[in-house]
C-alpha cells in the first residue's frame, strides 16, 4: 500500500521545503500527492497548449516538487483541478471548461512534462482528475433547476477529457477517478448561500451510467470520519467513510462491472486540539492513525493511503498534521514511520502465471532515474526465497531504468508454481555506488 502525505504549503511553497522533504523521507513514505491548479499553471491561454514547454505555463514549483520526491525514491501523485477564467468565460475554478479539449491539452502537457523523457524532469506515476467533484466547492452545479443531479455527468466529460490527455502524454501512468468526499446529500438543498453536495455513492452510481463509459485504474476517495470522531465511526449509505469502504467496493464493482476496483485513499486524517477546538487530543490522533492504517491494510483493494497534512500551517484552519506549526512532533509522528515501512508500496506484490521460468518483474527505482536521467544504468544483486529457503541468486548485467522510474529485472526463480509465494530481495545500485533495497512478493497463479 503506497503511504505518504499531501502538504502543498510545506512541500511546495514554504522556505525550507527541501529540508522538509528530507524529514518526510525519514518517515518512510512511498508517495506524496499534490494538486495541480490548472488556473495557476496556465493563467493565460497557451499558444500550443499540448506542449509542456509553452511559455504560458508556470511549472517551476511543480518541477521542484517532483524532483524533490523522485530523487528521494518517493512516487508522486498529481491531481488536476481548477479551470482558468479564459477557459470558462470568466467563471470560478469550480466551473468546468467550456471546451473539454482545453483540459485534454493541459492534461497532455502535464503528463508529457512528467513522463521521464525530458532531462532534469523526473516521472510522475499517479494522477487524479478533479478534487472532490461531489461538492459544489470544487465542481458546480451539482443539480439542475429541477433538482436532478448533474455533477456526475459534468464530471464524466471532465474526466474523459483529462484521461485522454494523460494517456497521450504518459501511457504508463495510472489514473484514478472520483477523488470523492465522504459526505453529501441525496437531493438538492436549494438554500441560498449553502453548498450543494451529492453523496459519494450516489455520485459513483450515476457516473457509472454515463456514456460513453469511463476508463480508470482506481477509484480515489477521501473517507474522513466526522470531525471529532474516530476511524470506526459508521456513516449511513450513501455516504462512505473508512468502515464503509467494503460496501463501497462492492457497489463500485457492480456499477462499473468489474471484478475488483482498486481504491486509493488520497486524503485522510484527524484534526487535533487545541488548534482545532472540535478535534481530538494529539495522543488520540496517534491511536486513530494506527487503527486506520490497520483497517486499510486489511482491505486488499486499498492500494494507497495519503495523510493530509504533514505539518500544521498558520495560513490554514486545517490542523491534521503529524507536526505542530513549529515543527515539533505530535505523538502520531512517532508511529507513522514504522506503519509506513510495514506497508511500503515500493515492495510490491506481483502475480505470475504458474510455469513461468525466471519471471521478469518491474521494480521501483525512482532515485536512479531521477538522478541519472533516462536510461540510467542500474546494477543488481538478487536473491529468491521460498518458505525462507534460498532457491536462487543472480547478479545480472546492468539494466537501464525506464523513464517511469521502474526497472525490469529477471528474477532467479527457477519455475513459478501455482499457490506458492516467493520473496525476492533486490539490492540495487548505480554507477556512483548509491544503494537501495526492494522486496517483492511473487505469487503463482
Amino acid at each position: 500500500m503506497w503511504m505518504g502525505f499531501q502538504d502543498d504549503p510545506a512541500l511546495r511553497w514554504r522556505h525550507g521545503r527541501s529540508a522538509t522533504f528530507n524529514r518526510v523521507q525519514r518517515f518512510n513514505v512511498s508517495v506524496v500527492r499534490t494538486t495541480v491548479y490548472w488556473s495557476r499553471m496556465a493563467p493565460r491561454r497557451p499558444k500550443r497548449a499540448a506542449n509542456p514547454f509553452d511559455r504560458a505555463y508556470r511549472f517551476a514549483d511543480l518541477d521542484e516538487f517532483v524532483r524533490n520526491a523522485q530523487t528521494r525514491g518517493i512516487a508522486v501523485m498529481l491531481t488536476i483541478w481548477g479551470t482558468p477564467k479564459w477557459a470558462n468565460r470568466g467563471k470560478g475554478p469550480n466551473v468546468a471548461p467550456r471546451h473539454p479539449k482545453d483540459l485534454t491539452r493541459f492534461a497532455r502537457a502535464v503528463a508529457d512534462r512528467y513522463n521521464g523523457t525530458h532531462p532534469g524532469i523526473p516521472a510522475v506515476q499517479f494522477y487524479g482528475v478533479w478534487n472532490e467533484p461531489n461538492l459544489g466547492l470544487f465542481l458546480t452545479p451539482q443539480y439542475n433547476r429541477r433538482g436532478k443531479p448533474v455533477s456526475p455527468f459534468i464530471y464524466a466529460r471532465l474526466y474523459r477529457a483529462a484521461y485522454a490527455g494523460i494517456r497521450a502524454g504518459n501511457p504508463e501512468a495510472l489514473v484514478g477517478i472520483g477523488e470523492t468526499a465522504p459526505r453529501g446529500r441525496r437531493t438538492r438543498l436549494g438554500a441560498a448561500g449553502k453548498q450543494e453536495t451529492l453523496a459519494p455513492q450516489t455520485f459513483a452510481r450515476l457516473l457509472a451510467r454515463a456514456r460513453p463509459r469511463v476508463h480508470f485504474d482506481a477509484w480515489s476517495h477521501h473517507p474522513y470520519s466526522t470531525l471529532g470522531t474516530g476511524p470506526r465511526q459508521r456513516m449511513r449509505y450513501p455516504n462512505a467513510n473508512l468502515p464503509l469502504l467494503p460496501s463501497f467496493e462492492g457497489h463500485l464493482n457492480e456499477w462499473f462491472r468489474r471484478k475488483l476496483t482498486p481504491i486509493w485513499i488520497t486524503e485522510y486524517g484527524f484534526q487535533t486540539k487545541p488548534a482545532q477546538r472540535r478535534g481530538v487530543a494529539p495522543a488520540k490522533q496517534a491511536a486513530y492513525l494506527r487503527t486506520a492504517v490497520s483497517m486499510a491494510a486489511k482491505m486488499p483493494y486499498v492500494q494507497m493511503f495519503v495523510w493530509f497534512i504533514f505539518r500544521d500551517d498558520p495560513t490554514s484552519t486545517w490542523q491534521s498534521g503529524v507536526l505542530y506549526r513549529n515543527g515539533r512532533r505530535k505523538p502520531a509522528a512517532k508511529i507513522f514511520p514504522n506503519l509506513a515501512a510495514q506497508v511500503d508500496g515500493r515492495n510490491r506484490v506481483v502475480k505470475v502465471r504458474s510455469g513461468t521460468r525466471r519471471p521478469v518483474v518491474k521494480v521501483p527505482a525512482f532515485e536512479f532515474a531521477a538522478r541519472g536521467g533516462p536510461r540510467a544504468k542500474v546494477y543488481s544483486n538478487i536473491k529468491a526465497y521460498l518458505e525462507g529457503k534460498l532457491i536462487g541468486s543472480s547478479q545480472p548485467h546492468p539494466v537501464a531504468a525506464r523513464p517511469s522510474g521502474f526497472v525490469r529485472i529477471r528474477t532467479p526463480i527457477p519455475r513459478v508454481v501455482r499457490g506458492r509465494e516467493y520473496v525476492v530481495s533486490f539490492e540495487l545500485s548505480d554507477r556512483h555506488g548509491y544503494r537501495i533495497y526492494r522486496y517483492l512478493s511473487i505469487g503463482g497463479t
